[in-house]
């Protein structure tokens, strides 16, 4: 009696520690199958090369294979869709950028909510944008351009790679802090767009660095400004807006990993953790830099800042300049 006593009691134990400690075993566990990383892009882009550089180390990390699913479309609002739909097990997660993730749910109708159906795992990676003119424009400075703007309203000609892109929002920051207006070109992407640029079809954009570089190192396309609130290590020989007189004009094309806001706490801690070490990684920093993007790593709670701070400013943009969607 005293042994089927002592052996409820133990079993009782067993029990209570496997229901008090659910997330540790999960986490343990985690993964023992591939997991997908969904991205809101099709391949060959930026956002394509950061999620392959990211998913190479993860799946060393975690010894399962990491595997991007692509799932572009709707100026990232499928993609994004696509996560909230899936089982809350940690097994997918996403590449939220900048335009999909922040400025779109911002300006277009969606089928999700940020802060309802994500959990911000970590902020993995940040880029600064530059603003290009062609190398025959008649605008040698910033102030060239902003003076040429307030003589002719509406007479200078602005591309995007698409509403709430980072060149579309950028400009428009550009345009409420120095009381210009000029008009927007859409494009369906940024290299249809920089090819108008080197055409003279368009007075100017404002790019990320990566697919302008070749072309400003070339002389065929003159740099007047970057948005990062120092100089770029990538352009250090372009001055900031902030420099110029514009600290009003920040603004840095960012990547972060977000997963289901259902997910297990300890499978987001186990996440956390692990892309800490990944993005801290030597090989995946300059891996990185070869595409004028700055590995960076943070915690979920900073990630949130980062977000509150962002969604706030931007906000108050699409506000401000009445900025509308597609």
């Amino acid at each position: 009696m005293k042994m089927m006593n002592a052996l409820k009691l133990f079993q009782s134990f067993i029990l209570c520690t496997a229901f008090l400690l659910p997330g540790a075993a999960f986490s343990q566990a985690f993964p023992t199958k591939p997991v997908k990383f969904v991205l809101t892009y099709p391949p060959g882009g930026s956002s394509d090369v950061i999620a392959r550089t990211i998913a190479i180390k993860l799946g060393k990390v975690w010894g399962q294979p990491v595997v991007i699913d692509y799932k572009p479309g709707a100026n990232g609002a499928i993609g994004m869709d696509y996560v909230v739909n899936q089982p809350a097990d940690g097994y997918t997660m996403v590449l939220g950028n900048f335009g999909p993730s922040l400025v779109n749910p911002l300006i277009n109708k969606v089928n999700f909510n940020m802060d309802r159906d994500f959990a911000p795992i970590a902020l993995t990676t940040i880029a600064t944008s530059v603003l290009v003119v062609p190398e025959g424009s008649s605008y040698k400075t910033l102030a060239d351009l902003v003076a040429a703007a307030k003589s002719k309203p509406t007479g200078l000609t602005f591309a995007t790679s698409g509403s709430g892109s980072i060149s579309d929002i950028s400009t428009e920051l550009l345009m409420r802090e120095s009381g210009i207006k000029m008009v927007k070109v859409p494009y369906k992407g940024t290299a249809p767009a920089i090819n108008d640029i080197l055409g003279n079809q368009v007075d100017l954009m404002i790019s990320d660095v990566a697919p302008v570089t070749q072309f400003i190192k070339a002389g065929k396309l003159r740099a007047l400004a970057v948005t990062s609130p120092t100089r770029s290590k990538f352009l250090p020989n372009v001055p900031t807006f902030v420099e110029q007189g514009y600290p009003g004009v920040v603004a840095l094309t960012w990547w972060g990993i977000y997963v289901s806001s259902k997910t297990p706490l300890a499978i987001q801690e186990k996440y956390s953790k692990d892309l800490i070490t990944v993005m801290k990684d030597p090989e995946v920093k300059e891996s990185l830099a070869g595409l004028s993007v700055e590995a960076t790593s943070s915690t979920p709670e900073e990630f949130k800042v980062f977000l509150a701070n962002e969604t706030a400013k931007y906000s108050k943009l699409i506000s401000d300049n009445k900025i509308k969607g597609d």
